[in-house]
């Protein structure tokens, strides 16, 4: 008699459906000795509830006519998510989330708010999953496997930033110029660059603030791009680096 699935959470609660024949008078489904609940009967099936246990079990079915041998059945234990990489991404979606922890190797979807999207199974330490377009703002992430449910998480889809403004206008070829950039949704910045080179370095101040500092670059007039998880934008004014 087939069992699917065949593994489920230590906690239980993993309905089960065993199948065969002459089950329609199934009285008890023992896993190891520990009764399961049955939620349903047919001729060819016997559906149950998994109890509490661990490791590798064996399920049986008894009916008026008799106890069945055993069936494999395996425990794992429930997931423990540790990282969650980028924790923000673009509420157009499309950006990889990289998810690690322990007991991720039977993952079978994660929620972005009410949003399930299916992962992809790097290892048992190791999911990646493809954010779905999401309106702007904090969900609740939320890890399922056969082994259990992780839901004490968040990610947060950001909108596109804007660039407005930037002062000073000008500096040295020799970078080294403390450049401050004004728009909108620039918390998540996670680079800015003058021509296409990067800043030496960076802080987002706030929602609508960002300091870079200018990197060494070629006389002339180059754009100031800044990208963040929900995006990039340039500004429309161009940074002239002089002698």
């Amino acid at each position: 008699m087939p069992i699917s699935p065949s593994q489920g959470s230590t906690g239980g609660g993993t309905a089960v459906t065993i199948t065969g024949i002459n089950l329609a008078s199934a009285t008890a489904v023992h896993f190891d000795g520990k009764s399961a609940t049955i939620t349903g009967n047919t001729p060819t099936s016997v559906s149950v509830l998994s109890p509490a246990g661990t490791g590798a079990v064996g399920a049986r079915v008894t009916t008026a006519g008799g106890t069945s041998g055993p069936l494999g059945f395996y425990y794992i234990q429930p997931p423990v998510v540790l990282t969650v990489s980028p924790a923000s991404g673009a509420a157009a979606g499309g950006d990889t989330v990289t998810i690690t922890g322990r007991n991720l190797g039977t993952a079978t979807s994660v929620d972005f708010g009410a949003t399930p999207v299916v992962p992809t199974v790097v290892s048992d330490t190791e999911i990646t999953v493809a954010t779905p377009a999401t309106a702007a703002g904090e969900v609740s992430l939320v890890v399922h496997t056969q082994g259990g449910v992780f839901d004490d998480l968040v990610f947060t889809f950001v909108d596109p930033p804007t660039v407005t403004v930037f002062t000073p206008i000008t500096g040295t070829t020799l970078g080294g110029t403390l450049v401050d950039i004004t728009g909108t949704n620039l918390a998540t910045t996670t680079d800015v660059t003058f021509g296409g080179d990067s800043a030496t370095s960076f802080a987002a101040l706030s929602d609508n603030r960002v300091t870079a500092v200018t990197p060494p670059h070629a006389l002339g007039a180059v754009p100031v791009t800044v990208t963040t998880t929900g995006g990039s934008d340039s500004a429309p004014l161009t940074y002239l680096y002089v002698l």
